[in-house]
């Protein structure tokens, strides 16, 4: 069984992913990284190919890491907007949507436009837009939500392997 992370870029799915692999010993994989290994940078994918070449790669990534088992998958902000990204991360998963609220989001992502070509030029009211949007389909697809405010890293960690029914070993 997997564990998939899902939700906002900035809510945190990395730095958790990497404590759940880390406290249960579950491989862990960031869907993004995955991406930039086998294509290039993000940024320039989006510049040169557009946001829809990135997201079959996205797809493409996505439908090789579902069908490992004992994995934590971080997932692009974006992954789960695919009805086929979801079916094929449930095939073996669980997905949890971490769930943040938008004035933590844009603290921790207002900044990093650089890195994050949907929030290039982003204001407080395109980063609530966009939340406002995705939150429905990641509530929709996730079989656990889990609310990250106030909350540090390993306590979220650890709520998300209590949800999915996963032993901590540590």
């Amino acid at each position: 069984m997997n564990i998939v992370l899902c939700g906002m870029m900035g809510a945190g799915k990395t730095s958790v992913g990497i404590k759940i692999a880390d406290l249960t010993g579950m491989r862990w994989y960031d869907t993004d990284d995955l991406i930039t290994e086998k294509y290039g940078r993000i940024p320039a994918i989006f510049e040169f190919y557009g946001e829809n070449r990135f997201r079959e790669m996205e797809s493409e990534i996505v439908k090789n890491v579902s069908d490992e088992d004992n994995v934590v998958i971080s997932t692009g902000g974006g992954c789960v907007l695919r009805p086929e990204n979801s079916a094929a991360l449930k095939k073996h998963g669980k997905i949890v949507f971490l769930k943040v609220d938008i004035e933590v989001l844009f603290e921790r992502t207002g900044h990093t436009s650089d890195d994050r070509p949907l929030l290039k030029n982003t204001t407080f009211d395109k980063m609530k837009e966009l939340l406002d949007y995705r939150s429905p389909i990641y509530e929709s697809c996730a079989d656990f939500t889990v609310d990250t405010n106030g909350k540090d890293i390993e306590t979220v960690a650890r709520e998300v392997c209590a949800v999915c029914g996963v032993q901590v070993l540590r």
